[in-house]
């Protein structure tokens, strides 16, 4: 067993938002990436939330979890002292992120021909709105300009609503998960590619925030391919347009569940119904023509609702009834006891998580998924989320907290040959 998945490797990070996901994950497998700040700090320091709401560089929670395992210096590489130093670094590298407009890096010699200069195999991975070409490679982008351009925003929401934005940066994170695996690919390239004493083949990786999204419009693109249909958005209830007993969010005792019954995958409305008449709520399910309905309750009959238009209005009226039984035989009970006896009998029913339902999650707390990471300048631990995934032989790890800004300067230019003297002459002329 190897200590992790990508020990040999070295990342400069430039990257922004919308990229800053992509060095993390390389971070957590092992990389050492190497936070690259401006002088007077990261503008990402400045997102809330902060520790105990105390605003400072140093309090960022949305930049804790970003930036773990990382290194940070401070460097201004326009300016030419600040320029020798960053080739230097680009020297040691196998990999530089960066998420400025396209055309920025070419401006200042060091895009990915300049980079090659320095280093025939580095790997350059650029993050951007839209790519690095095109008609609107230029345009100015922020994450909820990629969910629009990219289809999500159209489908999000109940079907009376505008387009809904997804809560959490959705676009950073597909863009910068993109960017990772993109990354770790041309990295199995260019050591496929290295023969002796010849250097493998880098490459530029290309993400645009757009593209990445795109990809999760699911059925959508192929739904305008083949049946010239714009898919909108359905909300909880799917694309069926009424209220169907067991499909769709539910209220309980203390918050909500969502619940799939009659669909491919569970078992059927039938057990449903046992468990009602066992806990004395089935009400008069049990009786014609509930029952009947009850049986042949299933997806084929959804979808074919329609086709008999004479007795659609009987069997609405049927559903609606059913739904309100439901509704009440959900609200009596808690979120978990529904959750748990409902897989216990394959029954498609799942709890609509709060944060404090994940803080608390058994099956989190089994695989001591959270992870409690000290941080001295807080006199304070603090607890972050777990792994996306887990490697037998290359361990993903936290082995070390985010950084404070420039807080490995000496560290890492002492490795390029650089003295205390020296460091103190670049901070005093503003290129560290």
């Amino acid at each position: 067993m190897t200590e992790s998945a990508l020990d040999d490797i070295r990342v400069l990070d430039l990257a922004g938002e919308t990229g800053v996901y992509a060095t993390k994950l390389l971070a957590d497998l092992g990389a050492d990436v190497i936070r690259i700040e401006p002088p007077d700090g990261d503008p990402m320091r400045d997102i809330g939330p902060f520790w105990h709401d105390e605003r400072a560089a140093d309090r960022s929670l949305s930049f804790f979890n970003l930036n773990t395992n990382k290194r940070s210096i401070t460097l201004d590489f326009t300016k030419p002292d600040g320029r020798a130093l960053f080739e230097k670094l680009v020297a040691s590298a196998d990999v530089v992120v960066e998420t400025f407009e396209p055309g920025y890096l070419d401006s200042l010699g060091l895009g990915y021909a300049g980079l090659c200069a320095i280093k025939p195999d580095i790997i350059l991975t650029s993050i951007t709105g839209f790519g690095q070409t095109g008609p609107h490679a230029h345009y100015n982008w922020s994450d909820i300009v990629g969910v629009a351009m990219g289809g999500m925003m159209n489908l999000a929401g109940e079907k009376e609503d505008p387009p809904n934005r997804p809560y959490g940066n959705q676009g950073y994170v597909c863009a910068g998960i993109d960017g990772a695996a993109g990354t770790m690919m041309a990295l199995v390239h260019r050591d496929n590619t290295h023969h002796g004493e010849q250097a493998g083949e880098g490459q530029q990786v290309d993400v645009s925030m757009q593209e990445t999204l795109s990809i999760n419009m699911e059925t959508a693109m192929m739904t305008y391919d083949m049946n010239q249909r714009v898919a909108t958005r359905t909300g909880a209830r799917g694309i069926i347009p009424i209220d169907i007993p067991g499909i769709g969010i539910y209220e309980t005792k203390d918050g909500q569940i969502f619940s799939y019954l009659g669909t491919p995958g569970g078992a059927p409305w039938t057990v449903m119904l046992d468990w009602m008449n066992r806990e004395g709520l089935a009400e008069d399910l049990n009786e014609e023509p509930n029952l009947s309905m009850i049986k042949g309750l299933n997806l084929r009959f959804l979808t074919g609702l329609v086709q008999e238009p004479d007795k659609l209005a009987e069997r609405i009226k049927v559903l609606g009834h059913m739904y309100e039984v439901y509704k009440r035989f959900c609200a009596s009970m808690s979120k978990w006891t529904l959750y748990e006896e409902a897989q216990k009998q394959r029954l498609m029913i799942g709890i609509v998580s709060t944060p404090e339902d994940l803080a608390k999650n058994p099956q989190l707390a089994h695989r001591d998924w959270y992870q409690d990471v000290r941080h001295d300048h807080l006199d304070a631990s603090v607890r972050y989320a777990g792994p996306p995934y887990r490697l037998s032989e290359t361990p993903w790890s936290l082995r070390r907290r985010p950084p404070l800004p420039g807080e490995h300067n000496v560290e890492v230019f002492g490795e390029l040959g650089l003295s205390a003297a020296d460091l103190a002459r670049f901070h005093t002329q503003g290129v560290v």
